[in-house]
């Protein structure tokens, strides 16, 4: 593949995000309705500090009943994750392939110097592949009898 085409041109930017002291269950309802995963968690300044994604969320449900309490109480920074893989902004769709292919991971928040910009899923780069068309230059000798059709 020659020059990959860069994430930008695939990522989502226009997000629904997160501060670490929303209400934890206003917090899931949103991700609900909006039929989501999850969700970067961001501070005032606009800096990336964790992601809030379902299992997080369905952790929290079970964590109540198992303290004897009531499920899900608490905020989006009780329960995010805070070690967050991120993919930087100048990453090309090849690139974050190989993380989606070596991760269980099903979404990159995109950052710049630490600033979130976007964020790029599995179907995104699933999308940006089916556009890419493949340029066989060379067909090696052993494919004669069954050279692929391009």
């Amino acid at each position: 593949m020659q020059n990959p085409e860069p994430i930008t041109k695939y990522m989502a930017t226009k997000l629904i995000t997160f501060t670490p002291d929303a209400d934890l269950r206003e917090a899931i309802a949103t991700i609900v309705k909006r039929r989501i995963s999850g969700a970067p968690v961001v501070n005032e300044h606009g800096d990336l500090v964790g992601m809030i994604s379902e299992k997080d969320c369905i952790n929290a449900i079970v964590e109540g009943p198992y303290n004897q309490g009531p499920g899900a109480t608490g905020t989006v920074g009780d329960f995010m994750s805070t070690n967050v893989k991120t993919v930087d902004v100048s990453s090309n769709v090849l690139e974050v392939s190989y993380q989606f292919a070596l991760t269980n991971y099903r979404r990159f928040p995109v950052t710049d110097h630490g600033k979130l910009v976007g964020q790029i899923s599995r179907s995104d780069i699933l999308r940006a592949i089916l556009k890419m068309t493949p340029k066989i230059k060379h067909v090696p000798s052993s494919w004669a009898p069954r050279i692929p059709m391009i």
